[in-house]
């Protein structure tokens, strides 16, 4: 089979038959072999009730409810396990994302040899509201990232088979799937400017919530990536150079101490100086940095995927 495209979605009821409708043409009139996955994520309209109908008696729709809403990620992690194409189109429902758009995508990954072509909707056909906050989010990713993608969360992507596959999308880490593709040892990732079209029906699910939650899930992504195996790089590092420092300072006031007794000047309490109260917190703050990197290296080390690596190719093993 050459295309899987994935769909997850949520109270899309208006959209689908046409969705479907414009998505079989293409593939047709491409002489492309494919299925539809889609992945009702727990809606309360009647895109359940639609998806059994454009699925009854056509075998390339592929269909499953979620008992509730668990966001996008979850449906994109199960249609990822259900996909068998040897390349996979993700898209949104709401006919924002164009379905011509997926010829050119499935070329990038099958003759330009692309691991994952992102879509970067430079003509946004959203309200200004929704832009300015998605370019700072953008800029930002970028930065911490170092991947540069011009659209993070665009819907519209293409992955070769093998990388969804050895990836595992989780929480709302559908945002930075190209960090975990890269993270996974497939750093061939493209780019391709693609049509975006005005919402037709419905409003949007996601409200400005989602950048907050988008920034704080970068930055967990970025420590577990950096030090997931590794704890006691970071906290053992900032432990020890706190404690240095708070010993440093409780050391420096208690040889001014002597130093003035031994000259015969009279000097307050050690302890009535709030430097040595500052030098003491770090030097507790420290202790307990260490402490916690000491425990992470623990459980890392008795975690049965400490020794998972992506191995790439073998010969005769």
């Amino acid at each position: 089979m050459d295309i899987s495209v994935i769909i997850p979605l949520f109270n899309e009821d208006e959209s689908l038959s046409e969705l479907v409708d414009l998505i079989r043409a293409v593939m047709v009139r491409n002489s492309i072999s494919y299925e539809v996955i889609m992945i009702d994520d727990g809606s309360t309209d009647r895109s359940w009730q639609v998806i059994k109908r454009l699925a009854d008696g056509n075998k390339s729709i592929k269909a499953i409810r979620f008992r509730r809403n668990y966001g996008k990620s979850a449906a994109l992690y199960y249609g990822f396990r259900l996909s068998e194409g040897d390349v996979v189109i993700t898209m949104d429902a709401d006919l924002q994302d164009d379905p011509d758009e997926i010829p050119p995508l499935y070329r990038m990954i099958k003759t330009d040899g692309f691991d994952l072509v992102s879509g970067w909707k430079k003509n946004r056909q959203d309200p200004l509201n929704k832009r300015v906050p998605s370019r700072f989010f953008n800029f930002t990713a970028r930065l911490v990232t170092g991947i540069k993608l011009h659209d993070f969360n665009c819907g519209l992507k293409a992955y070769r088979k093998e990388v969804i596959k050895n990836i595992e999308v989780y929480g709302e880490m559908h945002r930075y799937i190209p960090m975990l593709v890269r993270d996974a040892g497939y750093t061939n990732i493209g780019e391709k400017v693609v049509k975006h079209h005005k919402r037709k029906y419905g409003t949007t699910k996601f409200g400005m919530e989602r950048f907050i939650k988008g920034f704080l899930d970068l930055l967990s992504l970025s420590f577990v990536a950096r030090f997931g195996k590794r704890p006691m790089h970071l906290f053992g590092t900032l432990g020890t150079l706190m404690f240095i420092v708070g010993f440093i300072a409780a050391a420096y006031l208690g040889g001014s101490k002597l130093f003035y007794l031994s000259k015969g000047i009279r000097i307050g309490l050690v302890t009535e100086s709030p430097y040595f109260y500052l030098s003491l917190t770090a030097m507790i703050i420290g202790t307990q940095l260490f402490l916690a990197g000491f425990i992470g290296e623990l459980i890392t080390r008795n975690s049965p995927f400490r020794n998972s690596y992506e191995i790439e190719k073998k010969i005769n093993v």
